[in-house]
C-alpha cells in the first residue's frame, strides 16, 4: 500500500509529520519524494547508503574539429544555449560552444548541423540513495543544482521502494510529496492508495490545497485532509472544514501550533520521539484513521497500479 502526503504550499509541517508517522508506524519503507529539496533524513537521522548516479538527460557538446562556425546552430537554439567568442587559437579564429547551464537537451542542434559536428551526450543529474534509518529504510535523492527531469527521479524513487517492499515483506510505503502541483508532484501521487493533504490555515496553504484535491480528482485517488496549527487562525480553518464538507473530503485531524516541532527539528528528532501530549495523541488518532482509510482505497480500488504514471 502507498500512502503520500502532500501540502501544495511548502513550511505547512508536512515532512515533519512523516517524520511523525515514521516513529509511529512500524514496518514501512519511506521515500522522499522532494527531490529538489529533499530533508527527509534530516529529522530520520539516516545513515546515507551507497550513492548511484541518476542519468536524467542529455547535454549537447560541439565538436570543434568538425564545426565549420557557420552559426546555422545558433538560429534554431531557443534557449540561447549556442554561444560564440574570438579565439585566436581556432581555425577560423572563433569559436561555438555550448553553455551547459542553458542547455536543455532538445537535440535541435544536432538535427540540423550539416557537418554533424553537434552530439547528445548524456549527463548526471543527480544521485539517489537507499539510506537506514532508526526507522527503517529511506529512499532518497540529490538532483544537481539547475538539473530537469525531476520527475523522472521521483518515478525512480518510488520504483525502488516498492522492490525494496515487495522483497523484505514490507506492507506500507510513506511518500513525502514534494510542494506544488507539478511534474514531481504527479510522479509522486499517480498510482497511490491514499493521499493525505497537510494544510494550514492561510489563504495562500488554502488556494494550494484546494488544487492539489482537483489533481487528486483527476487521477481518481481518495484524498484526506490534515489541518496542522489550526488555532493560528481559526477562521480560516473553519473555511477549510466548509470546503472539505462541500467536497466530500474528511478531515483527518486538526493539529493544534505546539513549539515542539520546532525543538524536535533541532534535536534530530521527530515530534513523537520528543514529547507525549495532546499533539502526539492527536497524530496518533490521525493514523489511526489512515489505516482505515488506505485499506479501504485498496478494496475499492485494486487496479490503482495501472494508473502509475511511467516518466522515463
Amino acid at each position: 500500500m502507498e500512502l503520500v502526503i502532500l501540502s501544495g504550499k511548502g513550511g505547512t509541517g508536512k515532512t515533519s509529520l512523516v517524520a511523525a508517522l515514521a516513529a509511529l508506524v512500524e514496518r514501512k519503507i519511506m521515500v522522499d519524494c522532494d527531490v529538489d529539496a529533499a530533508d527527509l533524513h534530516l529529522l530520520l537521522d539516516a545513515s546515507f547508503g551507497k550513492p548511484h548516479d541518476f542519468v536524467g538527460g542529455s547535454k549537447a557538446t560541439i565538436d570543434q574539429s568538425k564545426c565549420m562556425v557557420c552559426g546555422i546552430c545558433t538560429t534554431y537554439c531557443r534557449f540561447g544555449a549556442i554561444r560564440n567568442a574570438p579565439d585566436a587559437g581556432a581555425r577560423f579564429g572563433e569559436k561555438f560552444w555550448i553553455d551547459e547551464f542553458a542547455c536543455e537537451g532538445c537535440g535541435v542542434c544536432t538535427y540540423f548541423c550539416p557537418e554533424k559536428a553537434i552530439d547528445m551526450n548524456e549527463t548526471v543529474s543527480g544521485q539517489w540513495y537507499v539510506s537506514e534509518t532508526r526507522y527503517g529504510p529511506l529512499v532518497h535523492a540529490r538532483l544537481g543544482i539547475a538539473q530537469a527531469n525531476s520527475g523522472r527521479l521521483v518515478s525512480h524513487l518510488r520504483r525502488k521502494a516498492s522492490e525494496i517492499a515487495e522483497h523484505d515483506l514490507i506492507d506500507l510505503v510513506i511518500i513525502d510529496g514534494p510542494p506544488g502541483i507539478g511534474c514531481p508532484v504527479i510522479s509522486s501521487l499517480t498510482g497511490t492508495d491514499y493521499i493525505m493533504l497537510v494544510t494550514e490555515p492561510s489563504m495562500s496553504a488554502f488556494h494550494d490545497m484546494e488544487r492539489l484535491v482537483q489533481l487528486a480528482g483527476h487521477f481518481g485517488i481518495p484524498v484526506g485532509i490534515c489541518i496542522n496549527k489550526f488555532d493560528i487562525n481559526e477562521s480560516i480553518s473553519s473555511q477549510i472544514e466548509e470546503y472539505a464538507a462541500r467536497e466530500g473530503l474528511e478531515i483527518l485531524g486538526k493539529i493544534p501550533y505546539d513549539i515542539s516541532f520546532t525543538k524536535a527539528q533541532l534535536g534530530g528528532v521527530s515530534v513523537m520521539e520528543y514529547s507525549d501530549n495532546n499533539t502526539t495523541e492527536q497524530i496518533r488518532q490521525i493514523w489511526d484513521r489512515l489505516q482505515s482509510k488506505i485499506i479501504s482505497a485498496r478494496k475499492n480500488a485494486p487496479m490503482a497500479k495501472s494508473k502509475l504514471i511511467k516518466l522515463e
